[in-house]
């Protein structure tokens, strides 16, 4: 069979009938279904006569954007299965197929308007909401997918993304289960008490120290100037006020600034103000951005989703009769990087165990630590210290993985773009670094260039495995959504209702941060809500790279909180 060839079955989130929707000139909601015909709605009709499509047919509908359409659906208790979200698969299709047409229709660049900067005014072209100009937009974006290097793998790229828009809005509209009176308890046991004038009392402690042990009781241990200036009059030769910096240091300052700046880091990140602004109601709904980064990977434009400290952890709570069950993938990118290289050898090093204590065991390197110090060197481009050191011994082991990273390295610093394993296509190096390698005339001027194009080559480097890590954890989530949603639903004595209508009786995706998922479950449904992660970690292994004996596996949890 044609590894690139998946049917409907092998794929439940793959083709169907498309409806588009749009807006009329009145704002009317239109939508036109696969014969051209169009049906007028208000916006109060539109969630009944989606949630009655779904169950008529397989619908796949298509919409300027998920963040934009998605949440009133939600917010009336109706969910679909699948879209086509027309401004990320533009982005995708933009920059993978050279010439396209995409590229001259700004409007669909712009971001979506609960993203928007405040001051977002520009007059780029007609509304991309509008029905005809979401029908033009499709045919661009079909005809572009058509004359990509690989429309089969491309089509899956933007089922996927598209797939991941529908998780981050139901993510959102459920929320992420949060015990706020947990949360405020974790602050003062870390933290002290709220003290006069906002600071903590065991802040206020340890910044009393740091003063006396610096002999300047005025100095603002927020003020990185201010602290320079007073590590040096106290005899400290330091540059900066970084840890890495601050910890090399023998005085007696030294560790209680490090505690201080350690805890000014969980107040000003998720302190009270972070619990008054994010957490309402018993949920924490954090404001995804999916395919944020240029590898695909999510950002948050609210609330820190991707960066929750695990001291925090115990405050994602499971409402009463519910279950958090909690998985993460192991070493997701160098599992990536051996399927996408077909590199058996390091594959096997994977299968069935740690990825780095397999690396041992073939005699790569003497150690774990030294494994994981020479994959992530691989994979990042180091050059120098241990990474320098150890990355030539993968060389010699696991010569075809190696040679995907160092090729993908070497393009980018030739200037060429590379692609992931389903096609999102890396940025091209920058105009004024080709610009110097061009026209440099000195010797200085040369090594800046190389610089440059070295630190691009770092970037396609791991752009090609970052990037492909992102779209197996999106056919994850795909996959995943889809048996979750299979489960029964759950009596209405049972519910969790502050997940909303939507999830309040059902299991349902909470959270994600690049290779975790966290499922909110009822607690009956629980191991069978663990079972679904799991196979669809293996569906989304197989849908990626069929034939390839790559695995897996999940550190999985099921508890009352996210803390096993």
């Amino acid at each position: 069979m044609d590894p690139n060839r998946r049917t409907e079955a092998e794929s439940p989130w793959g083709d169907a009938a498309r409806i588009a929707i749009g807006r009329a000139s009145d704002r009317r909601i239109v939508a036109a279904d696969p014969d051209g015909v169009r049906r007028t709605l208000s916006d109060a009709e539109f969630p009944a006569w989606v949630a009655a499509r779904e169950t008529e047919r397989r619908v796949r509908w298509v919409w300027s954007s998920t963040a934009e359409w998605y949440p009133s659906l939600l917010a009336a208790g109706v969910r679909i299965e699948r879209c086509h979200d027309l401004r990320l698969s533009h982005a995708i299709l933009k920059n993978a197929v050279p010439g396209s047409a995409l590229a001259a229709h700004a409007q669909w660049d712009a971001p979506d308007e609960e993203h928007a900067p405040a001051l977002f005014d520009l007059d780029t072209g007609p509304r991309r909401d509008a029905l005809d100009e979401v029908l033009r937009e499709l045919a661009r974006q079909d005809e572009s997918l058509e004359a990509s290097s690989d429309p089969g793998r491309m089509r899956l790229l933007l089922a996927a993304e598209s797939a991941g828009a529908l998780v981050a809005s139901e993510a959102r509209s459920a929320g992420v289960p949060w015990d706020a009176a947990e949360h405020n308890r974790i602050l003062e046991d870390a933290l002290g008490h709220r003290g006069a004038g906002g600071v903590p009392t065991t802040m206020a402690r340890l910044a009393g120290e740091v003063r006396g042990a610096l002999e300047d009781p005025q100095v603002s241990l927020d003020s990185p100037p201010q602290l320079l200036k007073a590590l040096r009059a106290a005899g400290m030769h330091v540059d900066s006020t970084s840890k890495w910096v601050l910890q090399e240091i023998d005085h007696p300052a030294i560790a209680p600034l490090l505690e201080y700046k350690r805890l000014a880091r969980l107040l000003t990140a998720n302190g009270w103000a972070w619990l008054d602004e994010w957490v309402r109601d018993g949920r924490f709904r954090p404001v995804y951005v999916p395919g944020g980064v240029v590898t695909g990977r999510w950002a948050a434009a609210g609330g820190g989703a991707l960066q929750i400290p695990r001291q925090l952890r115990a405050a994602l709570r499971a409402d009463p009769g519910w279950r958090i069950i909690d998985a993460d993938v192991s070493q997701l990118e160098p599992r990536v990087l051996a399927a996408m290289a077909r590199d058996e050898r390091m594959a096997d090093a994977a299968r069935g165990q740690d990825l780095y204590d397999g690396v041992v065991a073939d005699g790569a390197v003497a150690t774990r630590s030294e494994a994981k110090i020479a994959v992530l060197g691989a994979m990042y481009g180091a050059t120098t210290g241990d990474s320098g050191r150890l990355v030539p011994r993968l060389r010699r082991v696991y010569p075809r993985a190696m040679r995907l990273v160092d090729e993908a390295a070497r393009t980018g610093e030739e200037g060429g773009t590379v692609a992931t394993w389903l096609g999102r296509t890396s940025p091209p190096l920058d105009e004024a670094t080709r610009r110097l390698l061009s026209t440099a005339t000195t010797a200085a001027d040369e090594q800046r260039a190389l610089r440059r194009a070295r630190d691009h080559g770092r970037f396609t480097r791991n752009f090609v495995v970052q990037g492909t890590a992102a779209e197996w954890a999106l056919a994850w989530m795909a996959d995943l959504r889809i048996r979750l949603a299979a489960l029964p639903a759950v009596p209405a004595e049972d519910a969790a209702p502050r997940s909303g209508r939507a999830f309040a009786r059902r299991a349902h995706i909470a959270f994600f941060l690049h290779d975790e998922v966290i499922v909110h479950a009822p607690a009956d449904q629980a191991n069978a809500a663990a079972e679904a992660m799991r196979e669809s970690a293996a569906a989304a292994g197989r849908l990626l790279f069929r034939g390839f004996p790559i695995d897996f596996p999940l550190d999985l949890s099921i508890g009352d909180s996210a803390v096993a």
